[in-house]
């Protein structure tokens, strides 16, 4: 059974075009009911507003904490149009039908994040009646719109089609409970001082399965994250979407890539121009250029050649435009003839028209990524970092640490250059799998011994990986980051052997035998300038 007059209630807190949006309803036919600065709003444009008072039997209380919290308006939201005995009830009330609820939330987040929010000031943006009333509308299975990008979606149907469609019905009812569990959640969180805390997102893009193909259903969730960096904004222009493992890898990637224009800034006041290869998310080819243009096409020769084996087939991301003479570059570089290397993709601000062609892959499988947001000033990531453990989940801050060299206790002579490339070497190494060992000359990465045991087999491992990608000449004047301690002189020695001239690394180790004592031994020894962070605030472990 369906009521002849159509019902909404709009009770907002974003006003922004609400005037607009009951304009139009207005048009339709519907009446509408509102209350306290909705309804000023509305009557203030002229529209014929049903005040709550006039429903309920009495205006607002105590302060307007309570309006649409009554059992009038709740009956309206809840009552099933094709009960009988429901419709009998509330025409004897004189309860009209709701059949849909416009009504958003007190910013309550906005009051957590001020330096200054207590239980109290909280307290008073924390929304009771709205979120109530948006689960009972959901419930009763009627319109219920709680994000004002939806209210566009909903006002065309109404006027194309006299209703919603079911899909957008149930997404709607669906959306509706999420912003209710988000909105709590963010208040668990904030009265119990973290001891309570979760994570909700939307689903946004479905990948065919997750990092193997027995792991379905699979796919990237988005928080709805004002992050300009947030995996939910790279759009794919070219190739297939991309898969599970390779939205980790643009994660990873998204990583090194603001390490390394972090620690550029902090120590030299600017922001280079930057590529990033990896495989697997470790980096295995990195290059920063300073500043000059028409030098982009090396750096993306040197990105290539990092370990021209372990990067085929893995994703690239630079800070810069990719024109067709880097594009050229990077697929071209070391190789002979007409053979060519490829990528699984390539991420950048932006792509010149006639790049695609050289990048592509057969099926689609080189995918182009854009995101402006990479050619602005790249900010570190600061939200917290969860995994996933059985049974619960672990959460720590994230990797936000960013080394200045004047803090540091120096042993040898400074040089500019060796500062520059440690700097590439240190993002690069405190983003791979710990325990890493990286080694750059000239600020191109040539070597990253990552994932293993022992720092020796780390040392050793990057050696090895430079030597076999043809860069054994480059290793004499290189220099090399370690991502904590030496507990033992073993590995400092073998990076001195290959000719590292200056080493980046933290100090705390006081193994018998060993320790920072035997590395700054070493180092003097053989004339290597070492660089020394505390271990407990420098060190740079990484995906445990």
């Amino acid at each position: 059974m369906e009521q002849e007059q159509k019902w909404a209630l709009l009770s907002v807190f974003n006003k922004d075009e609400i005037v607009d949006f009951a304009i139009r309803i207005k048009a339709l036919g519907w009446n509408i009911i509102s209350s306290g600065g909705t309804a000023n709003a509305l009557k203030g444009s002229g529209i014929d507003v049903m005040d709550t008072a006039e429903l309920i039997g009495g205006g607002a209380m105590l302060g307007h904490r309570v309006v649409t919290l009554s059992r009038e308006i709740h009956a309206g939201l809840l009552a099933d149009p094709n009960d009988s005995e429901h419709v009998a009830e509330m025409k004897k009330l004189g309860i009209p039908f709701i059949d849909l609820v416009c009504c958003d939330f007190y910013p309550l987040s906005d009051e957590i994040s001020k330096p200054g929010a207590s239980v109290s000031s909280v307290g008073e943006q924390t929304d009771i009646g709205g979120p109530t009333m948006v689960r009972s509308a959901a419930k009763g299975g009627r319109i219920v719109i709680c994000r004002h990008k939806d209210r566009q979606v909903v006002i065309e149907q109404l006027e194309s089609a006299g209703d919603v469609s079911t899909e957008t019905r149930q997404m709607l009812r669906a959306r509706a409970e999420y912003e209710v569990a988000k909105y709590c959640l963010d208040s668990a969180r904030f009265h119990s001082e973290g001891d309570f805390t979760g994570v909700t997102g939307k689903l946004v893009l479905a990948a065919k399965y997750g990092e193997n193909a027995p792991q379905t259903p699979a796919g990237l969730y988005s928080t709805d994250s004002d992050d300009p960096l947030a995996l939910d904004k790279f759009k794919a222009i070219k190739g297939t979407e991309p898969s599970y493992n390779n939205l980790c890898d643009i994660d990873r990637l998204v990583q090194t890539l603001t390490h390394v224009e972090s620690v550029f800034r902090l120590n030299w006041g600017f922001k280079p121009d930057i590529m990033i290869g990896v495989k697997h998310g470790n980096p295995c080819g990195a290059a920063v250029n300073i500043g000059v243009r028409n030098k982009r096409r090396e750096l993306a020769r040197k990105v290539a050649l990092g370990d021209k084996l372990a990067i085929f087939g893995g994703w690239i991301m630079a800070n810069f435009g990719i024109s067709r003479p880097v594009a050229t570059a990077l697929v071209k570089a070391g190789m002979r003839g007409s053979r060519v290397q490829r990528f699984d993709g390539v991420v950048a601000p932006n792509f010149g028209s006639d790049v695609i062609s050289s990048l592509e892959r057969v099926g689609g499988k080189c995918r182009l990524m854009t995101n402006p947001a990479l050619g602005d000033l790249l900010q570190l990531d600061t939200s917290p970092r969860f995994r996933y453990t059985r049974g619960g989940f672990l959460m720590q801050p994230n990797y936000t640490f960013v080394p200045k060299f004047s803090d540091m206790q120096i042993y040898g002579k400074r040089n500019k250059n060796w500062e520059m490339s440690l700097a590439l070497a240190w993002a690069v190494g405190c983003t791979s799998n710990s325990n890493t060992v990286s080694i750059v000359k000239n600020k191109m990465l040539i070597g990253n011994g990552v994932g293993q045991q022992a720092r020796v087999w780390a040392s050793k491992l990057a050696i090895t990986r430079a030597n076999e990608a043809g860069h054994r000449g480059k290793l004499r004047g290189a220099v090399a980051y370690s991502d904590s301690f030496f507990p033992y002189p073993d590995a400092v020695k073998v990076l001195i052997r290959c000719g590292i001239k200056a080493i980046f690394t933290t100090s705390g180790s006081k193994a018998k035998g060993g320790g920072d004592t035997a590395t700054i031994k070493a180092c003097k020894k053989a004339g290597v300038t070492l660089y020394m962070l505390p271990d407990k605030e420098g060190r740079g472990f990484f995906g445990h």
